[in-house]
């Protein structure tokens, strides 16, 4: 990425502020599959009142919360205490892999009879009746 957009842009990644903050203050814990980079605070000044040290996630590109996978999700949350480069989480053989919500992208759904897609939907079959309000 290149200096001017690393200083400039917020919303297209990690600026210089949070190389900062992270170099300074935070500890490398791992990366997950998009490339998010997930970090804890090195000692407990940094912390919250019960005790637990700050958690973040530094995204790779655009900041989206849907793009953190539910293993790293789950330790971001203190629902784990160990990261799962150190506990991976178990996955199901029916389990899908994960995917960010697309809402609002090119790559979001278009049921047929979307606008998106020119609105033309299928006739109501004869089963259907309309409710009129007398």
């Amino acid at each position: 990425m290149s200096l001017l957009k690393t200083i400039f842009t917020w919303w297209n990644g990690a600026t210089a502020g949070i190389h900062f903050t992270v170099a300074r203050r935070g500890r490398f814990v791992g990366q997950d599959e998009l490339g998010n980079r997930y970090y804890e605070a090195r000692d407990d000044r940094d912390s919250y009142d019960r005790g637990r040290k700050r958690r973040w996630v530094v995204y790779n590109g655009y900041a989206d919360a849907s793009k953190v996978t539910p293993d790293w999700h789950g330790w971001l949350h203190y629902t784990f205490d160990e990261p799962p480069t150190e506990a991976p989480l178990l996955r199901r053989a029916w389990e899908k892999d994960h995917m960010p919500n697309l809402t609002g992208t090119i790559y979001a759904r278009r049921p047929q009879g979307a606008i998106a897609r020119g609105g033309e939907r299928q006739r109501a079959t004869g089963d259907y009746e309309a409710w009129t309000p007398e």
